[in-house]
């Protein structure tokens, strides 16, 4: 359950709206999730917050598919359930697979747990994989 009313588009103040209306341009849906409807109390978190979103998952390097799968991948570990929902229902639009889903998931509970064994044992880092940052990379 929301902490915070979710806002209809009624009740937006002018710069949550610019705001709102710039996520469905860049989306090209009129679909604004709750998540922005929660920001939207904030205008200048939201604005800021979006201006990331778009920095971040926009094209580069990495596939955007890609993208949404380490999105869902934090967003377990750190037991979101709504940018678990929001991120996997994102990286299958872009492409995901079933069997793709389902070795994300576990790589990220072997990692979860190989984390938390290396953890409680107090293992060093080899030297092996320190990087020297006297070399360019």
């Amino acid at each position: 359950m929301a902490t915070v009313k979710l806002l209809s588009d009624d009740e937006l103040s002018a710069e949550a709206r610019a705001v709102f209306e710039d996520i469905r341009n860049v989306r090209k849906s009129d679909f604004v999730n709750n998540f922005w409807r929660a920001l939207a109390h904030d205008p200048k978190t939201l604005r800021r917050t979006w201006e990331s979103i778009k920095e971040v998952m926009a094209p580069g390097a990495l596939d955007p598919k890609v993208k949404e799968m380490l999105y869902v991948a934090v967003s377990i570990a750190h037991g979101c359930s709504y940018c678990i929902h929001s991120h996997t229902a994102a990286a299958r639009a872009k492409g995901m697979t079933d069997a793709e889903y389902q070795e994300m998931l576990a790589i990220v509970g072997m990692a979860a747990e190989t984390n938390r064994l290396v953890t409680a044992l107090g293992v060093p880092v080899d030297e092996a994989f320190l990087i020297d940052t006297s070399k360019e990379m």
